[in-house]
C-alpha cells in the first residue's frame, strides 16, 4: 500500500476529513483523530485503536503493526508499515480506528463500510 492508498481508504469512511497535526496529515471523524500518515517516517501510517484491537493486530501481523512508543502506544496508537500491509487488513484497521472515534449516530454506517 502507498500513503495515497491509505489516504483514499481513510477518506472513504463516513464523514471523514483530512487535516494536519504536528506536521503530519491526519484523518478525523466527529473532530477526533483516528489515523495519521508519515509518523514516525513516510513509510508509516498510524491507526488509533483499542488496546485489545492493537494486541490482536500486532499478534496476527507483527511484520505490519507495532505499538507506538510510550503512553500513546499503551492507549492504542499503532504504527502501520505501509509496504507490508494488504488492502483488506488496512481496511479492517482503519475501520476499527474509525469506529472507536465516530459519534454513535454514525455507527449505523457500520454495515455499509464492511467489505
Amino acid at each position: 500500500m502507498t500513503a495515497q492508498q491509505f489516504r483514499e481508504m481513510a477518506l472513504s469512511l463516513p464523514e471523514v476529513n483530512e487535516q494536519a497535526h504536528m506536521g503530519h496529515p491526519d484523518f478525523r471523524v466527529g473532530g477526533k483523530i483516528f489515523a495519521t500518515l508519515g509518523y514516525p517516517g513516510k513509510e508509516f501510517g498510524v491507526v488509533i485503536i483499542s488496546p485489545a484491537d492493537q494486541a490482536r493486530f500486532v499478534q496476527n501481523k507483527p511484520d505490519v503493526f507495532l505499538p507506538a512508543s510510550g503512553a500513546w502506544g499503551l492507549r492504542g496508537s499503532t504504527q502501520v508499515r505501509l509496504s507490508a500491509i494488504d488492502k483488506q487488513t488496512l481496511h479492517e484497521a482503519l475501520t476499527a480506528a474509525w469506529r472507536s472515534r465516530a459519534p454513535k449516530r454514525l455507527h449505523a454506517f457500520d454495515d455499509r463500510i464492511a467489505e
